[in-house]
């Protein structure tokens, strides 16, 4: 990875992340940057919960990217163990230079570690390029999401 560092997130790369999270028409209608209180608290429970990474990109000492990966035991497909990658998001001075890719390989390999024996991800209809990109790494659109706001 060279002079990437993938690690946990801490507090004072919220700023970053939910900058990041908010960097997008999506993201600008459901983010609020200026109020970092309910992801202070958020984070506090991913870092309790041990089938929770979010973790974070750093390259020259700058938070760059993001995602979540949280591990799912279940008992369909023989006991299998599975991950769900969410909220991927790249900074816009790095996008179009494989940190997406190398985050998404970190995030399958941190699946194998943990026995998982699927990684699945959801990517809003929207976001076609998204779509090509995960396409592009082996993933296939096999189902149709549904949410129930609350």
């Amino acid at each position: 990875m060279g002079d990437l560092e993938i690690r946990a997130a801490v507090a004072d790369d919220l700023p970053a992340i939910v900058a990041m999270l908010a960097d997008d028409p999506l993201g600008a209608q459901r983010e609020s940057p200026d109020d970092l209180t309910p992801y202070r608290s958020a984070l506090q429970r991913l870092s309790s919960d041990p089938n929770q990474h979010l973790v974070v990109a750093v390259r020259e000492g700058r938070v760059v990217g993001t995602l979540q990966l949280t591990i799912v035991p279940g008992l369909s497909r023989r006991g299998a163990v599975r991950s769900i990658i969410e909220a991927v998001r790249i900074h816009a001075d790095e996008r179009g230079s494989g940190l997406g890719t190398q985050l998404i390989e970190w995030a399958i390999d941190e699946s194998r570690r943990q026995d998982c024996q699927l990684v699945q991800l959801t990517s809003d209809n929207t976001r076609t390029d998204a779509h090509r990109f995960y396409e592009r790494l082996g993933f296939t659109a096999s189902h149709v999401g549904f949410k129930l706001a609350l």
